[in-house]
């Protein structure tokens, strides 16, 4: 950077690289909270044998929700910081690119011709 400052974009790489992990791994939670903990009235009884039977499969309905949707608002929280964080990496790269091309690519400059 031409304040002198140096970024190490493997450290953003790997950033990255551990974001989309994450976020795979919370595809994977969601997979799982909507279709495995799906159960049906008939697992907590019937109404004549077992009174709170409604109610335990109501309140299971309301925690299944809230936890889709706990897990959709940190897939979106996981998702954008990526993305953020993406974004910095390629204006640094580009940074990077455009100060070599300044200073003549890699050789500093010096065409190797001293005549």
């Amino acid at each position: 950077m031409s304040n002198g400052m140096r970024v190490d974009l493997s450290a953003l790489d790997e950033v990255i690289r551990k974001l989309l992990t994450l976020l795979d791994d919370m595809d994977k939670a969601g997979q799982t909270s909507r279709y495995n903990t799906e159960l049906t009235m008939a697992a907590f009884g019937n109404n004549c044998t077992f009174l709170e039977a409604g109610e335990l499969f109501s309140a299971h309905k309301d925690a299944k929700t809230k936890l889709e949707d706990a897990i959709e608002g940190l897939h979106g929280l996981i998702d954008k910081f990526s993305s953020s964080t993406s974004k910095v990496k390629d204006k640094y790269t580009e940074q990077e690119y455009a100060n070599k091309q300044q200073m003549g690519g890699e050789s500093g400059g010096s065409s190797g011709n001293w005549d």
